[in-house]
C-alpha cells in the first residue's frame, strides 16, 4: 500500500464512449491501481448522442443492477455531470465525483464546413461545475478550457454567471494520463532507409495534409532529401481525408504497411520497425500515440506547439521540434540523416507507464473521496 492511498475503495467507473484512447485510458488505470472498480460502459458510437443521454441510461443501469457500497463516481467528459447528479438514486447523491477531460467540446476543431454547437460545450462546462474535482490530461488541456469556457460565457447576451471559471479553476488539475508498458524495441541501429511512423488518428485535425506533402516533397528530392520507408497505422473512421488515397498511390514505392494495427501485437511490431515517429497535429490534448512510440524507441519529430513542449522539455530537447509546417521537410531531412535518439527522450515518455502513472491517479482518488463533496 502507498502513502496516500485509502485501502479497499470501490469506485464506479461510468465510460459512454468505451473504445480508442477513452477504453485504453480505463483499463490501464484499473489493471494498475489498487483500487476497486466497478464498470459501467456504452460502446463507441454517436459521441453526441451520448452527451445528450448516457447520464439517463446510466442511471438506468444503476437502479437495475445496484453497485453497493460507493466511494467515489469517475467519469469523463462524454457524459453530463450536472445530468447524473440529478437523476441519481439517493443512495448515491453523496458520492464524490471526479469528471476527467481527455477532450473538450469548446476548443476541439471543426472542420470548415460545419458550425460549432456550443450545447456541447456548454455541457462540458456544467459538467465540471457539477463534478467534485475535474482532471486534465493536460495543463494545455486545462488552460485551453477555462479560457474558451470564459470566452463561451461572454457570448450570453445577459445575465452572465460571474463565478462560473473560478469555481472550475478551483477545483481542476492536471494528471497526465498513462501508457502501456513499452516494448522491448530500443534499438541501437536503424533501418537503411530509416522508416517515418504515422500512428495517429485519420482525421483532419491530425494534419495529415502537412505530412504527406512533406514526404512527397523529400522523394522527389531524391538523394539529396535521403530515402525513407514509411508505415501509416493509426485508427481510421468512417470518412477519411481524401490525402491518405492520394499519398497511398504517390509513396507507394516507399510504403512499409498501410493501414490501422486493430491488435495491440501487431501494433508493437510496427512500432519495433520504426526510426522516426512524426506529429503535424493541430489538435492534441496530450499525443498518447506519440509517447508509445518515444517509450518504444522511435525518435520524434513535433511541432512545437499543443501539449508537446509541456511533455518533453524544449530547452532540453530542441532537436525533437519544428516551428513551423514550411519547414518539416527540411527538419525532417535532417533527422532521416542522423535518426539516433536524443539522449533520454525514452526514459522520460517511459515514465508515463501506468504502473507509475496509476500510483499517482490512486492517491488523487483517494483525496477526492475523503474530501467528500465540494
Amino acid at each position: 500500500m502507498h502513502e496516500g492511498i485509502i485501502p479497499g475503495m470501490q469506485i464506479l467507473a461510468i465510460e459512454p464512449y468505451y473504445g480508442g484512447s477513452h477504453r485504453a485510458f480505463l483499463d490501464g488505470l484499473v489493471a494498475e491501481s489498487e483500487h476497486e472498480f466497478v464498470l459501467l460502459t456504452m460502446p463507441p458510437r454517436k459521441w453526441k448522442w451520448r452527451m445528450r443521454g448516457a447520464a439517463i441510461r446510466t442511471v438506468e443501469q444503476i437502479e437495475d443492477n445496484p453497485p453497493g457500497e460507493i466511494d467515489l463516481i469517475f467519469t469523463c467528459d462524454m457524459l453530463s455531470v450536472a445530468d447524473l447528479r440529478a437523476l441519481l438514486p439517493r443512495s448515491l447523491q453523496d458520492v464524490p465525483i471526479v469528471c476527467y477531460f481527455h477532450e473538450n467540446q469548446l476548443t476541439y476543431p471543426i472542420p470548415d464546413a460545419q458550425d460549432r454547437d456550443f450545447q456541447y460545450g456548454f455541457t462540458n462546462l456544467t459538467s465540471a461545475l457539477a463534478a467534485d474535482a475535474v482532471w486534465f490530461n493536460s495543463d494545455y488541456h486545462r488552460r485551453e478550457f477555462l479560457a474558451a469556457a470564459e470566452s463561451l460565457l461572454r457570448k450570453m447576451p445577459d445575465c452572465l454567471p460571474s463565478r462560473a471559471i473560478e469555481r472550475v479553476e478551483e477545483k481542476a488539475e492536471v494528471l497526465h494520463p498513462g501508457i502501456d508498458s513499452p516494448v522491448e524495441t530500443l534499438k541501437s541501429t536503424h533501418g537503411d532507409p530509416p522508416v517515418i511512423l504515422w500512428n495517429q488518428r485519420w482525421e483532419f485535425d491530425k494534419n495529415p495534409d502537412a505530412l504527406f506533402a512533406s514526404l512527397i516533397e523529400l522523394r522527389g528530392r531524391g538523394a539529396r532529401g535521403g530515402g525513407f520507408r514509411l508505415i501509416v497505422c493509426g485508427e481510421r473512421f468512417r470518412t477519411v481525408p481524401p490525402v491518405f488515397a492520394e499519398a497511398r498511390e504517390k509513396l507507394a514505392d516507399e510504403i512499409e504497411h498501410w493501414g490501422f494495427a486493430a491488435d495491440r501485437s501487431e501494433y508493437h511490431a510496427l512500432l519495433s520497425q520504426a526510426d522516426i515517429v512524426v506529429s503535424t497535429a493541430i489538435h492534441e490534448f496530450f499525443g498518447l500515440s506519440v509517447i508509445e512510440a518515444v517509450a518504444a524507441g522511435v525518435r520524434p519529430l513535433l511541432p512545437r506547439r499543443l501539449s508537446y513542449p509541456e511533455l518533453f522539455d524544449p530547452a532540453r530537447w530542441p532537436e525533437v521540434f519544428y516551428e513551423s509546417d514550411e519547414e518539416l521537410a527540411d527538419r525532417l531531412a535532417d533527422v532521416l540523416a542522423n535518426p539516433a535518439m536524443p539522449s533520454g527522450l525514452s526514459d522520460r515518455a517511459a515514465s508515463f507507464t501506468w504502473a507509475k502513472r496509476a500510483k499517482v491517479f490512486d492517491a488523487a482518488l483517494s483525496v477526492v473521496a475523503e474530501s467528500g463533496r465540494v
